[in-house]
C-alpha cells in the first residue's frame, strides 16, 4: 500500500514541501497542473489534518494511475471505478468514501482550473455505509453521580472541575462549547436555568 509521510516547517515552506510531492502524473501533465495541485492543498483546505488525508488520498490514486501508464487526461470515470473497486477489498467504507470525496474535491479544482475538461469522478458511486448507532458512550444516571461525587471538591480546582463535568453530562455539550462559557451564559429564564453554548 502507498504510504506518505509529511512534515512541515514553521517557517512557512509548505508550498516548497507541496511542490517537491507532486505525483508524477500531476508533474507530467504541465506547469498548469502542478500548480493548480499545490493551489489546492495550499489556499484551498485550510485544516492541517484534512489537507493530510486528501493528499494521502491524491498521492495513492495517482500512483495507481502512474503504475497502470495513465495520464491525467487519460483518467476516466472508468478507471475511476477500478480503483475504487480495488481499494475497497483492503479499505473500511468510511476510508474509501474519504478517498472519494478528496478525489473528486481536486478533480474539480483542477476542471476549474482548466485543467481537466471534465471531472472523472463525479459519476462514481462510493460503497454505501450509514451508521445505525453511535460509538460515544452514554454514561448512566449512577455513573455520572458517581462521577461527579467522586471529584474532590474541597480546592478550587476540583469545584472548577465538577461545574464542567456536571455542564457536560447534563447539556450533553463539547468540551470546547463548555469551556468557551462565561459566568453570565448560566442564567435563568422564568423558573427555569438555561446555557448558552457557543458553538456551531
Amino acid at each position: 500500500m502507498f504510504e506518505l509521510s509529511l512534515t512541515i516547517g514553521k517557517d512557512g515552506s509548505l508550498v516548497d514541501t507541496m511542490a517537491r510531492l507532486l505525483p508524477v502524473v500531476v508533474s507530467e501533465a504541465g506547469p498548469d497542473a502542478q500548480r493548480r495541485f499545490v493551489e489546492f492543498f495550499v489556499a484551498h483546505l485550510r485544516n492541517p489534518n484534512t489537507r493530510m488525508a486528501y493528499l494521502r488520498a491524491a498521492h495513492r490514486f495517482f500512483h495507481w494511475c502512474d503504475q497502470r501508464r495513465l495520464s491525467l487526461a487519460d483518467i476516466s470515470p472508468l478507471h475511476v471505478s477500478l480503483y475504487i473497486e480495488e481499494l475497497m477489498s483492503f479499505a473500511a467504507a468510511p476510508t474509501v468514501k474519504q478517498n472519494l470525496a478528496a478525489l473528486r474535491m481536486l478533480c474539480d479544482w483542477l476542471v476549474v482550473g482548466q485543467v481537466l475538461k471534465t471531472n472523472p469522478t463525479s459519476s462514481v458511486r462510493g460503497p454505501r455505509y450509514s451508521i445505525k448507532k453511535g460509538k460515544t458512550p452514554v454514561l448512566s444516571a449512577d455513573e455520572a453521580r458517581e462521577l461527579l461525587e467522586g471529584i474532590d471538591v474541597s480546592t478550587a480546582a476540583g469545584l472548577r472541575d465538577r461545574a464542567l463535568i456536571a455542564v457536560m453530562v447534563y447539556s450533553f455539550a463539547r468540551v470546547g462549547a463548555v469551556v468557551a462559557m462565561n459566568v453570565e451564559d448560566y442564567f435563568s429564564q422564568g423558573r427555569r436555568m438555561w446555557f448558552r453554548l457557543h458553538e456551531k
